[in-house]
């Protein structure tokens, strides 16, 4: 019955089940309940980060799709791209549309917001979040709080969230499938070793000169995020190879996502100056109301 997969068990047989192990032998009794709790956490945890079965009825369901839609493909979509200055995607950093668990995941996102930011020195918004990387992942201009790009990309994560508990991050302005950083010496990372490595896993994808293909975005160059973006730190960059590269088969180890990192992140790329990234003052926000129907 403990070899049972948790997910076949319904929340009533879990609980029978941790009842009876209770007036088991003491030993086994206690490992096996350590196990029983830890599966059902992570049946919690999945039941409650996961990607919704249906889009929501009427006008809010085709928000969402346009969300989506930008997020796909941001540095195209008619709406999305006159505020984007490289060719990356959200999707290029947040794998699958952000419903990849690991890689940027959007699931379960908006639950952290709002949300304190050391970066900014102040809480943000979801929405917030979302602007500032058009700013330098996507070397661009931020959209105006309010804006369809603004409130059409926070919707499509904030629909990402259903069912997620509320649960507003008062440390980094990050969800609970954020991004779990290597425990390993950065400082060993070697820019040589990786030079070796990125052509052997991740040269026919982004190119030679990290100028990215039809199958790869650009990895460093004026196409590529700026310097200002959290991926243009070694260690965050690294941490995402791991769970993410290569694409659909993520292989590599903690050494060698290091040393790939350190590698890409040794080219040039846009400097990041924050006021060049603002759009002027009447343009920071929107009001966008539509007349009534009733």
């Amino acid at each position: 019955m403990i070899h049972r997969s948790m997910q076949a068990l319904t929340g009533q047989e879990r609980t029978e089940m941790i009842d009876k192990l209770a007036f088991t032998k003491p030993w086994s009794g206690i490992l096996s309940l350590c196990f029983i709790l830890a599966a059902s956490l992570a049946v919690a945890q999945e039941e409650e980060s996961r990607v919704p079965d249906s889009y929501p009825p009427g006008p809010l369901g085709k928000v969402v799709q346009l969300g989506e839609a930008m997020v796909l493909d941001t540095s195209k979509h008619p709406l999305s791209q006159p505020f984007v200055g490289n060719k990356l995607n959200c999707t290029s950093c947040h794998l699958e549309g952000g419903t990849d668990p690991q890689a940027g995941s959007f699931l379960g996102t908006a639950s952290a917001y709002p949300a304190w930011s050391p970066r900014e020195n102040r809480v943000i918004t979801l929405e917030d979040r979302v602007l500032n990387c058009f700013m330098r992942s996507q070397n661009g201009t931020r959209p105006p709080v309010g804006s369809e790009v603004s409130v059409a990309i926070t919707t499509y994560i904030t629909w990402l969230s259903t069912g997620s508990k509320i649960q507003m991050n008062a440390e980094k302005s990050l969800g609970p499938r954020h991004l779990r950083m290597l425990n390993i010496d950065w400082k060993q990372a070697n820019a040589e070793r990786g030079k070796l490595l990125y052509k052997t896993h991740c040269l026919d994808c982004h190119g030679q000169d990290g100028e990215g293909t039809a199958d790869g975005p650009p990895v460093w160059g004026n196409d590529s995020y700026n310097d200002g973006a959290g991926l243009s730190r070694v260690d965050k960059l690294g941490s995402w190879l791991k769970v993410a590269m290569p694409l659909g088969d993520p292989l590599l180890t903690d050494q060698e996502s290091a040393d790939i990192a350190a590698y890409i992140n040794s080219h040039k790329r846009p400097h990041f100056k924050l006021e060049e990234h603002l759009p002027k003052a009447e343009r920071l926000g929107e009001y966008n109301s539509q007349p009534s129907s009733n």
